[in-house]
């Protein structure tokens, strides 16, 4: 799978506009009313991540969630992390 740089990687940006990169990650925190509610979301990503092959970094903070993507195998961002974040924020 090929690393999406310049102008593709720009243009699938602006796709999810509530993600950005940081450090080379797509990234997105998301907030829920609580730790029950975050915890919910964080098992569903987990299907989702499943199903796909293709694990986010997750970090829980009470109610907020952060999710990270990178194709690590092919050293950059991949459409791979982009699909996978446009199914986690349907399930926020």
């Amino acid at each position: 799978m090929s690393i999406l740089t310049g102008p593709k990687l720009s243009a699938r940006l602006a796709t999810l506009p509530e993600w950005q990169v940081e450090n080379g990650e797509l990234v997105r925190t998301f907030a829920f009313k609580d730790f029950r509610a975050a915890l919910g979301f964080v098992n569903r990503v987990g299907e989702l991540a499943e199903r796909a092959g293709h694990h986010p970094d997750i970090d829980i903070r009470y109610n907020r969630v952060r999710l990270a993507l990178v194709t690590h195998d092919a050293g950059g961002l991949t459409e791979k992390d982009f699909a996978l974040a446009t199914e986690a924020g349907k399930e926020a």
